[in-house]
């Protein structure tokens, strides 16, 4: 049985493009193909699919159930008017925060299983997304570094991360109240994880992940970013140029991904869907 779509693995350890599909019109055997693949390349790109609202909220549900539906990432705001950067207020703040390599919801006690994100506006330079295969990065350390990160933990708070960059919002404050930006109880997951579906071992690491048990904090923060700097690394990288309409769905169990800067005199609007975890799977640890 022929396949129901072309796929073109990435010049990388992960991805693939896909193109001969308009994800408004899947069926159910192309969709079941479609999540083999995305299981083994981690990200699919879809071009020129110019999801409406509906659209894109329907497919990422085939995934599975919604942390939320869909929310803009941008410097527009709702009314149209664009964000100035030198006013560095709360959102640009948090996008400014997101160009540094992480996993979603990680800071949550459910870590987020995945996301589809699609683009409006994009700037005519820069503003791509960086994605990282921490499969490969967990298979590229020596047997030594595997044995120890099997054996660590560590930290993961927005609050942590965010306040890194001088943004210091709580919960319930300004403009930008997601979940995280709080300094109290977070949560501790294991610096190597099992995807629950392949099997895989990737390494959890990214932005938020701090205060390794046990170790000294200054030791511990020179120690993650290490591994973020030896794990984002070629061939374990892609960034997306992104054209409007474009769509992704990346695996946010075993990938990092990051904003990159662009002239933010010039729009950008994205829109993002995220796909809860399971708890079975992506719960953190208890303390």
């Amino acid at each position: 049985m022929a396949r129901a779509f072309h796929i073109a693995p990435l010049n990388a350890t992960f991805g693939a493009v896909i193109t001969g599909v308009k994800l408004a019109e899947l069926d159910e055997a192309a969709w079941r193909e479609l999540h083999a693949a995305w299981l083994a390349y981690a990200l699919l790109v879809f071009p020129d699919q110019h999801l409406n609202r509906d659209e894109q909220i329907a497919f990422a549900r085939r995934v599975g159930p919604l942390e939320f539906e869909m929310a803009a990432i941008s410097n527009v705001r709702p009314d149209g008017s664009l964000r100035v950067e030198t006013d560095n207020d709360d959102m640009m703040k948090i996008l400014k925060g997101n160009m540094g390599w992480h996993a979603d919801s990680t800071y949550m006690p459910v870590q987020a299983k995945g996301a589809v994100f699609s683009a409006e506006v994009v700037p005519t330079v820069g503003g791509q997304t960086g994605f990282a295969d921490m499969r490969a990065a967990y298979d590229a350390l020596d047997e030594t570094l595997k044995a120890r990160v099997e054996t660590l933990q560590a930290r993961h708070s927005l609050h942590y991360s965010q306040s890194k960059l001088g943004h210091h919002t709580k919960t319930g404050d300004g403009e930008y109240s997601g979940y995280g930006l709080h300094d109290g109880p977070v949560p501790l997951r294991p610096l190597v994880k099992s995807h629950p579906e392949t099997g895989r071992k990737s390494l959890l690491i990214g932005r938020h992940a701090h205060a390794i048990p046990g170790m000294d904090p200054t030791e511990s923060e020179s120690f993650l970013q290490e591994l973020i700097d030896f794990a984002c690394q070629p061939p374990r990288v892609y960034h997306h140029d992104w054209a409007p309409g474009d769509a992704v769905l990346w695996d946010n169990r075993c990938l990092l991904h990051q904003a990159t800067p662009w002239d933010m005199t010039q729009k950008r609007i994205m829109w993002h869907s995220r796909i809860a975890g399971d708890p079975a799977s992506e719960t953190a640890l208890a303390r």
